[in-house]
Formats: structure tokens, sequence, C-alpha cells
């Protein structure tokens, strides 16, 4: 852990402590989804609800309509595992992000936040080709298949299907998984050596479907390592 992590660091108690709970004892909580940042939902959390969900490792929320305590999940299936929490500059909202285990609308829709208010003019950004492309579709759906990749690998680790490649790597174990990515990473630097685009767009498209594996062979979210390159892009430079 950096120096300036560590001077912010707190323990689970010292930072539940200093949160500041509205009039009603409850705190605003946004859901998103560590994989793909996807919001999923907005719900309130009260003093027992949060130490539930720090404990259990699943949202737990305050119903404000039933006046009551919900598990997220606990009728339906569709929980939610908690992989952080963070507390905004405030001390009163907080950002939780999970891993779902199914849809967090009502619904059925994946996000309750699925319904938009069209804009007369939406911000626009220069795409590879020099075209200017709507900011919001193309920030959402550049990097939408590595959190779709990373789910449906998950999803193979529990389910197994027959036949799956990826299943052949999880039923072979890590050394299997390591030999892959090894290979990839030859195969890849051999495509960049020989100037060979098409090339290597491949093997690099080979290497990081099996460094995907490797995470979840590790249960290392991907979010945790857009998390660490994050920190050292806003790292303060010492040259």
């Amino acid at each position: 852990m950096s120096e300036d992590k560590k001077d912010i660091a707190l323990s689970q108690q010292e930072a539940v402590s200093g949160i500041r709970w509205n009039e009603s004892g409850l705190l605003p909580a946004v859901i998103q989804d560590a994989r793909t940042l996807e919001v999923l939902m907005f719900a309130y959390m009260n003093p027992e609800s949060l130490q539930r969900s720090l404990t259990s490792g699943q949202t737990w929320f305050w119903s404000r309509s039933r006046s009551e305590l919900w598990h997220k999940g606990g009728t339906s299936g569709n929980t939610q595992a908690i992989t952080s929490i963070h507390y905004d500059c405030d001390s009163d909202t907080l950002l939780v992000k999970v891993v779902p285990e199914g849809p967090a609308c009502h619904t059925g829709e994946n996000s309750c936040f699925f319904r938009e208010i069209p804009l007369d003019s939406p911000a626009t950004v220069t795409d590879t080709a020099g075209n200017a492309v709507n900011a919001a579709e193309a920030e959402s759906g550049r990097f939408a298949v590595l959190g779709e990749l990373e789910r449906v690998i998950a999803e193979r680790e529990v389910n197994r299907p027959e036949g799956a490649y990826t299943t052949y790597l999880f039923d072979k174990g890590v050394d299997k998984i390591l030999k892959k990515v090894g290979e990839e990473a030859s195969e890849t630097i051999i495509a960049a050596k020989n100037k060979d685009n098409a090339e290597l767009r491949l093997e690099v498209s080979d290497l990081i479907y099996h460094l995907l594996v490797l995470l979840q062979e590790r249960k290392l979210p991907l979010d945790e390592i857009l998390e660490e390159l994050s920190a050292r892009h806003e790292r303060p430079r010492r040259d």
C-alpha cells in the first residue's frame, strides 16, 4: 500500500463512525456492478442494514415504504456480493460495488436505470476514424465486452458446460491456465516482432482472454486491476 493510501486508510469501525446519517437515520446507497461499472440501483441503508451488509458480504437495505430491513435477492435469488464500499467526501452517501447474481431491477432489467431522457445536444467525442460519436455510447460500449467476458467466464467456472474450452481450462487447473498465458504472451511478442498487426490483434485477444480466466481462477476481480491502473495514473510523478 502506498503512503498516500495509508494516510486515508481507516478501520471498519472508524469508517462507519464517521458516516453522517440523515435526519431519518438513513444513508443513500448507489449500487454499481464491480465488473462493468454500470449503476444498478439506488436504495437506503440504516446502521443495522449497513452492519448486516458488512457482516454477510451481501447487500441489505432499509425499506422506507415497508419500514423494515430487506435482503436484496433474499426472495428472488438475485443477490449482490459486495466487493467494496466507499463513502463520499461529505460522508453522507455510499458507493457499493457488487457482483450481481441476477437483475437488480424488479422489472427484470439488469439496472433500475434503464429509462433515458433524451438530450437536445448530447456531448460527442471523436472516434479513431475521426467521426463525432455520442460520448456516453462510446464510453459505455468501449470496454463493455471485457465485463461481459468476465461474467461469462465466471459462469463457466460454476456451471462447467461440457465441451466448452473455458470448462477445460478450469478442469485442468491453474498450471494449465498459466501455461496458456505464457504461450499466448510469447505468440504476442512474435506477432509484434514480425510487425503483423492482423496477427497481433488475434494474439492479444487470446492473451486477454486467458488472463481473465486466470483472474477468475484466483478470484481477483478485473475491477481491482482497473483500480490499480487508475491509482498509478493518479499517483504524482517523482521525476
